[in-house]
């Protein structure tokens, strides 16, 4: 199949009717990928740019935007993002991008979604190469002295890129409701807190929704840093790599680069045998003890009673390996399919659901939002996030797992900093029952988070 006929026949495969809530049959709503100007940031200035998935009517009057949290892109909000589109009249869900998404290398993995190569020739390109002495064209990450200027990518570039998508999406009246998952929560937080030059970031918004993550005061485990501590940080970062390396193997692009090869194997090629789980270098941690496909091998380096324990982020409640086949398969059988996961983390054209290369400045200054009240790390970071008690918006969180317990103490410090009613504070707790990626990627008719949500958002805006 041409280039040109696979793209037409995946445009025509986006358009199928879905089924609703209520069991009757519905048009998939519209979807489209918008490029912004951003923030004149360190670097080139082709860096300066954010990407948003606008997903639903574009005359809705309201619209919720969605933020990634670590090493994480638009990619894993759309399947939620078609959900909630699709329940609530009215409302256009917007899917952020981050500015460090457009470091990544998508040629291949473009071409392989759209049927212009084979697997070998996809996998090779991003991972075959390695220890090939004579391999062909391939992915080639740039280089730690390439990319200094990222290390100067942090909160401030976020929320500065972020407020230039949320004035967007507040145009012509519209009610904007800011929500981020894990990291975006804290992003989320501080854009809410934040000075702009003297006016609160909350006055852009009409609510804020808080997906296992967000900020508060520092906990014995995860103390504010200090300003000596925030300055040592800073001097160690300007040392190293510019980027969070999630695996462990001083290969920061790794964990991206193996989510999107494995997710889109695991669409792609369900019932092949596992390409990863043949490659000498996967880490063990990832390798399932009987041979698998694509499908099984991805569910099993995902699952929450599987995956290696460094891999936290991205772990979620998928089922279990087939007890039987040779190779093995995967079994559904919990909160999220496996098809829905690795539709989020695949991504379409364009782009995937993971940040290859996550900024460790944002993840450093987020430390310091501490809720949206001012201290000493926050001046030498040059985090503004310092306006709590002018936050004064209907506010949802729900914790997970992951959270210990910091998420929901983070949300009601918050409202009470900012004097939000109870009566407009809703909290989940999934502590017992959910992993970190459940909320957002569990099958629309087993999620706790969209059942307590969408009345959430529909009170918010009335």
């Amino acid at each position: 199949m041409s280039g040109r006929r696979a793209l037409l026949a995946a445009a025509a495969s986006a358009a199928v009717l879905t089924t609703g809530a209520a069991g009757i049959a519905q048009a998939a709503p519209a979807e489209k990928t918008v490029t912004m100007a951003g923030f004149d940031a360190p670097g080139p200035a082709k860096y300066d740019k954010v990407k948003v998935v606008q997903t639903g009517p574009s005359k809705a009057k309201n619209v919720l935007v969605l933020v990634p949290g670590t090493s994480a892109g638009a990619g894993y909000f759309l399947p939620l993002a078609r959900t909630l589109a699709e329940r609530m009249d009215g409302w256009q869900i917007w899917s952020v991008e981050r500015r460090e998404n457009l470091l990544e290398d998508h040629t291949m993995l473009d071409r392989y979604k759209r049927g212009e190569t084979t697997v070998d020739g996809f996998f090779d390109y991003y991972l075959g190469w390695i220890g090939k002495p004579a391999a062909g064209a391939h992915f080639t990450p740039p280089t730690d002295a390439s990319v200094g200027f990222a290390r100067d990518w942090g909160m401030n570039v976020a929320i500065e890129d972020l407020r230039r998508v949320v004035k967007k999406a507040g145009s012509g009246g519209r009610s904007v409701v800011l929500a981020g998952h894990s990291l975006g929560g804290n992003i989320a937080a501080a854009y809410a807190t934040w000075d702009f030059k003297g006016r609160a970031g909350a006055k852009d918004l009409d609510g804020l929704v808080l997906i296992d993550g967000g900020s508060g005061p520092g906990t014995k485990e995860r103390p504010t840093p200090t300003a000596a501590e925030a300055r040592a940080s800073v001097e160690t970062l300007g040392k190293e790599s510019p980027f969070l390396d999630l695996t462990g193997l001083k290969l920061p692009w790794s964990a991206g680069v193996f989510n999107a090869v494995g997710s889109t194997l695991a669409l792609k090629a369900p019932n092949e045998p596992a390409k990863l789980g043949t490659w000498s270098f996967l880490p063990a941690g990832l390798k399932p003890p009987v041979p698998a496909t694509n499908r099984g091998g991805y569910g099993y380096a995902l699952d929450t009673e599987t995956g290696p324990e460094n891999l936290a982020l991205v772990q979620m409640h998928l089922g279990k390996l087939a007890s039987s086949g040779d190779p093995r398969g995967w079994e559904d059988g919990e909160l999220v399919s496996l098809d829905r996961a690795a539709t989020a983390f695949s991504g379409p054209i364009g782009m995937d659901g993971t940040a290859w290369y996550h900024p460790r400045r944002l993840t450093l200054d987020g430390s310091a939002t501490n809720g949206g009240v001012a201290n000493p790390a926050q001046k030498v970071l040059g985090v503004k996030a310092t306006r709590a008690k002018e936050a004064k918006l209907p506010i949802y969180a729900i914790e997970t797992s992951l959270g210990k317990g910091r998420v929901l103490k983070g949300a009601r410090l918050l409202a009470r900093n900012a004097k939000v009613p109870s009566r407009d504070v809703v909290l989940v707790d999934r502590s017992t029952a959910e992993a970190h990626l459940d909320p957002i990627a569990a099958d629309p008719d087993k999620s706790t988070f969209l059942k307590t949500v969408v009345p959430f958002l529909r009170k918010a805006v009335r």
